[in-house]
């Protein structure tokens, strides 16, 4: 065993540490005396008061700490004050964290009556050029127009520079300090965490301006795309290992596999963040469209390069919590098709095979309302007609309903069958998978709604599933749904095993994209709108036959 597969193999399970430290320089002696950890409290608390004294002059080191990095003036030395404010910032509780993330929101907002002060003066002026003139009034006009001119250009300036959030300095700031790109990821992974907690508007309005600025910052033009391989250093293959997301690589067999012959893995980096993916995409290299995870993962060995007409992104993950909502994805995906284009013109066919995270949450949720609300029509009155209860839909068909009765048979005496379909699927063992007669009785249904929940379940009139609008716009349509393509606990319970191949046509991103983008329009084969179209006798019973 080399030393590479030693290194790896000890901490291939092993998350890398988010919480880099950042600090370069000492602290300073003032802030050494406040903070709690420093040399000259090293006695630790004596009780519960000497700890909360100890948390509160941290607390108040690093807001002063900050407050200084945000009001020094750019000429000024900020080396020295970065090191010291990121130090405290991750020598705090996140208790602490979270009141400092707080303050920053509220105390460091716009000045709001500065700003409604300016729009009063704004729309006190007389717009130049309002007035015709003629001859020497025409000349005097002109230099008129010039002093108005001016004018407005100096409150607009003023208006500029006082809608700017004395936080978004902070945030420039940090983003010129080696690493503070870092630091920022890390800042921004703390407000996302609190806003779980519950919405803030001011810390809402702070996320979103930092989202905004690490978005320019990590355009593409600043990032650097890597193939990874085999040669690469442990160290970053062990992150590659940490970081997967949607297939876990089980063994260093698997990892060799996934960067050997016919596959291929691709990262974007930051100059700002060496060593350390943004975000990753394995690649298969394949005759045709995986219909499941196991052709790309343990089926057969890879066929040779040569013959491959497809290129399968299997799986992409992204390892900075607080760059979500970045869309980096998109950008990767469009580098990999163009060098893939490039090396091997051979290769026509870009497409994906996809989980689908948020339909059994979904489908589950949808039936266990719509089975309480025909408990409650039962209740009001005896007819079987559940018409007259507006919000009442049984998602199954009729012919699905009986098919799923009789497979069960005397186990679903009494039942209706959007009950028995989630009895079925709730429990976590999944032991439906393992009867041969259920699984007839469940495919045709269980596909019928996923294609339903992928093309016409939506919100803000875009879809639903998360991965699905991912792809979706980034320009992609969906191909095709397939049926138990992966049968890992996680798959079974977040799509019941399904999966989905989502295609590129790189003459088409572009029109699907904006498309999506504008009007919601999801491009999709005939073969999953068939899923949503009503079906004829003769096909019903062969679905369910």
């Amino acid at each position: 065993m080399n030393k590479k597969t030693l290194v790896i193999l000890m901490r291939a399970r092993m998350r890398p540490n988010h919480h880099t430290n950042f600090a370069l320089l000492p602290i300073s002696n003032e802030v050494n005396q406040l903070l709690p950890n420093s040399q000259g409290n090293r006695s630790g608390s004596d009780g519960h008061g000497n700890e909360n004294l100890n948390n509160q002059r941290s607390f108040e080191a690093v807001r002063q700490l900050m407050h200084s990095v945000m009001l020094m003036h750019k000429t000024e030395v900020l080396d020295s004050v970065l090191n010291d404010f990121s130090e405290g910032y991750f020598s705090l509780s996140f208790e602490n964290r979270r009141k400092l993330l707080i303050t920053l929101a509220k105390e460091y907002d716009l000045n709001r009556t500065q700003v409604r002060e300016l729009i009063k003066q704004y729309l006190g002026l007389q717009p130049p050029g309002d007035e015709l003139t003629v001859g020497n009034e025409a000349q005097s006009g002109v230099v008129e127009d010039e002093c108005s001119l001016s004018t407005f250009y100096r409150i607009e300036r003023n208006m500029k520079h006082s809608l700017k959030p004395v936080y978004e300095t902070l945030f420039e700031r940090i983003n010129t300090h080696p690493e503070g790109l870092k630091f920022l990821t890390i800042l921004r992974t703390d407000i996302l965490s609190i806003l779980v907690e519950g919405n803030m508007a001011s810390l809402q309005a702070m996320d979103s301006n930092l989202k905004d600025k690490l978005s320019t910052w990590l355009s593409p033009a600043a990032l650097e795309l890597h193939q990874i391989t085999w040669d690469d250093p442990a160290s970053l293959l062990e992150k590659i290992v940490a970081y997967e997301a949607v297939h876990p690589i089980s063994n260093l067999i698997d990892l060799k596999r996934r960067l050997g012959v016919g596959r291929r893995c691709f990262a974007y980096f930051h100059s700002a963040i060496p060593c350390e993916p943004l975000i990753f995409i394995e690649v298969a290299l394949l005759k045709n469209i995986a219909e499941a995870i196991q052709e790309v993962l343990w089926d057969n060995p890879p066929i040779a390069e040569s013959e491959a007409a497809c290129a399968l992104f299997y799986s992409i993950s992204s390892t900075q919590p607080g760059l979500a909502g970045i869309n980096l994805g998109k950008f990767l995906i469009k580098r990999v098709i163009t060098l893939v284009k490039r090396d091997m013109p051979h290769v026509s066919v870009f497409a994906t095979l996809s989980p689908i995270p948020g339909f059994m949450p979904w489908l589950q949720s949808k039936l266990a309302s719509q089975s309480r609300l025909a408990e409650a029509e039962d209740i009001l009155c005896s007819s079987s007609d559940k018409s007259g209860l507006h919000f009442y839909e049984n998602v199954l068909e009729p012919e699905e309903e009986r098919a799923l009765i009789d497979s069960l048979g005397d186990l679903a005496a009494g039942k209706g069958g959007m009950e028995i379909l989630l009895n079925v699927l709730t429990p976590t063992t999944h032991e439906w998978i393992n009867s041969d007669k259920l699984l007839s009785a469940l495919k045709w249904p269980l596909m019928r709604l996923c294609a339903r929940y992928l093309l016409q379940e939506k919100k803000r009139g875009k879809a639903l599933d998360s991965v699905a609008n991912f792809h979706l716009q980034n320009g992609a349509m969906v191909q095709r749904i397939n049926w138990m393509a992966d049968r890992s606990e996680k798959a079974l319970s977040q799509s019941a095993g399904i999966m989905v191949n989502y295609v590129y046509r790189p003459e088409n991103i572009n029109e699907y994209a904006q498309l999506y983008f504008i009007k919601g329009h999801i491009h999709t084969s005939d073969d999953v709108k068939r899923y949503t179209q009503p079906l004829t006798e003769n096909e019903s019973k062969n679905n369910l036959g």
